[in-house]
């Protein structure tokens, strides 16, 4: 579910499907042969091939030197998890449908289909725009940013909640950072049974950790400017009883 605060400067979808492929650890691939996990083994070219290490007695790699013309049609799914423990941990799924080749001792992959599913619905990318993409420059660095900003400020995380419109927090019993990007943070808002995300724009885009650090400290001032939003103020005082 979705909240009532404007959402702004969000990253395009090509840049958030090379951003999911940059940090995902691992990508099930569907193919002739079954269905196969493989974890730590995939990496991503400048135009968006992914190259995948395989087991020599894999299913996959059989068929991919085995088919006509040696490329045998696939469809590679990514997840975007969560770092940080919240409800509904997967952000987004990428899928790539498109065709292996053995290169090196490695199968290259080079999709002819790219499709986005974050929790507003799916996207079709167009395939040179995947090529061109890059990933947001915090997207391997954001697990850690993410879980200690959870871990080690979480009252940094309550003091945030005051730059949230009062309506979105009304019945909030826990607030999390779910996502972070140059762009901006999100928070993710959880009721007793549902939840919402709200975003919290960066006033310029965040190109590295350095520059991260600016962004939050700006936040941060402008919620210590701002008064302490109610619900959380009521939800505060009702745990304490």
């Amino acid at each position: 579910m979705g909240d009532s605060q404007t959402w702004t400067a969000v990253p395009a979808a090509a840049e958030r499907a090379r951003s999911v492929l940059a940090a995902a650890w691992s990508c099930a691939v569907t193919a002739e042969g079954g269905r196969e996990e493989f974890v730590g083994a995939h990496s991503v070219d400048d135009d968006g091939r992914v190259l995948l290490q395989v087991p020599e007695d894999s299913a996959l790699l059989a068929a991919a030197i085995c088919a006509p013309r040696g490329e045998p049609s696939a469809v590679l799914e990514f997840a975007d998890v969560a770092p940080v423990p919240v409800r509904n941990r997967i952000r987004a799924r990428v899928w790539l449908a498109g065709w292996f080749v053995p290169e090196d001792g490695r199968l290259a992959f080079r999709p002819t289909r790219v499709v986005l599913r974050p929790a507003t619905g799916a996207v079709v990318i167009d395939l040179d725009d995947f090529a061109a993409a890059e990933p947001d420059p915090l997207a391997l660095a954001e697990a850690q940013l993410l879980t200690h900003l959870a871990d080690c400020h979480s009252d940094a995380v309550e003091r945030l909640t005051r730059l949230v419109e009062p309506d979105s927090l009304h019945g909030a019993v826990r607030v999390q950072p779910l996502a972070v990007d140059r762009h901006g943070l999100t928070l993710r808002i959880e009721r007793a049974r549902a939840h919402g995300d709200v975003r919290l724009p960066f006033h310029a885009p965040a190109d590295s950790v350095a520059h991260l650090t600016e962004r939050m400290h700006v936040l941060l001032t402008q919620a210590s400017a701002a008064s302490c939003p109610r619900p959380l103020q009521r939800q505060r005082t009702d745990s304490d009883r």
